[in-house]
């Protein structure tokens, strides 16, 4: 009778054994799958990416990009394109469109924009199959315009300087009004950085401002990492002080010998390419409430743009973070 109950105990300790060791496996297995396929979120890009010629021909562009293995987009505009026709050639090619861009206030005519009537803007996103109005830079101060000979982000640094705090605030302001006019809609409004956001304003910050005076329940962040990066900061720190308003994500890299500034000039690599330590990044960056990750890449290219988004995609689907 001992010797029956003895060998019932050993084997029932080589099954919990043999359950452990599993346990194990599975886990170590699982650690080792790529970090997109362990989260089960696509990864998405940026069309800016591709340039204004993305535009051109939109079933082809989308049809290159969906080849390449992306199943997500944000546009960065509508190309002088209905919204209606966006997404139906977003379906045919199997993409989804998590996000559009807007400006704060239409540039020229009579545009879509940030700026105009809340039935529109959600009647546009709902025909994109998007979720998303996300507003790709602040409010330029009133009579911007850049000086003889000076680039667009020399006179965008140059103005927002000299504006202050006040530019600052009337950006959160008509971010938290356009949120609280979508949000019963069924839609979201998010603000994606630069640089710039990080220069000294007084006391302060343009990121401060924007943090402390837009309202979490209305706006959310769109974190581009190849500008928190240029602006001198750690992108892990920084996601960590995001947590809980970061919801789409700029996966963007950038080169050896970027030089830290504000004034909205980097040196762009492809994902994987540059400086960036994605595989503790990607992790945070779902700590933090990421819910659309996004590939982006800024000109000046070395290689064909298409060929760009091709490379960061393989890179990032292989990934193990």
């Amino acid at each position: 009778m001992h010797e029956i109950k003895r060998r019932s105990l050993l084997a029932g300790l080589g099954g919990i054994a043999m359950t452990s060791l599993i346990g194990c496996a599975t886990t170590s297995s699982s650690s080792q799958r790529p970090f997109f396929e362990r989260i089960g979120k696509p990864i998405g890009l940026q069309i800016y990416t591709l340039g204004p010629e993305a535009g051109r021909d939109i079933d082809a562009t989308f049809a290159q990009v969906a080849q390449i293995g992306y199943r997500e987009i944000e546009l960065p505009g509508l190309f002088g394109k209905k919204p209606a026709d966006l997404g139906a050639a977003a379906a045919r090619a199997g993409l989804t469109i998590s996000s559009l861009h807007l400006p704060l206030v239409a540039n020229s005519g009579p545009g879509l924009s940030l700026g105009s009537d809340a039935s529109q803007i959600a009647e546009a996103l709902a025909a994109l199959g998007a979720h998303w109005a996300v507003a790709p830079i602040l409010l330029f101060p009133p009579g911007f315009r850049p000086q003889s000979g000076e680039s667009m982000e020399a006179a965008i640094s140059r103005s927002v300087t000299a504006a202050g705090e006040d530019i600052w605030k009337k950006t959160a302001n008509l971010l938290n009004t356009k949120g609280s006019e979508l949000k019963p809609l069924g839609f979201k409004v998010g603000y994606h950085n630069h640089n710039l956001e990080f220069a000294p304003v007084g006391n302060t910050r343009g990121w401060d401002i924007l943090w402390r005076e837009t309202q979490p329940d209305l706006v959310s962040f769109e974190i581009d990492l190849g500008w928190i990066a240029t602006a001198g900061l750690d992108p892990v720190e920084f996601l960590k002080s995001a947590r809980g308003r970061v919801r789409l994500l700029h996966v963007k890299d950038v080169a050896a010998g970027n030089t830290v500034n504000f004034g909205i000039t980097m040196k762009p690599a492809e994902v994987g390419s540059g400086t960036l330590d994605w595989v503790r990044i990607l992790p945070e960056a779902q700590r933090a409430g990421v819910e659309h990750f996004l590939v982006e890449q800024e000109p000046p290219f070395t290689i064909p743009r298409i060929e760009a988004a091709a490379k960061s995609y393989a890179f990032l689907s292989q990934l193990k973070a």
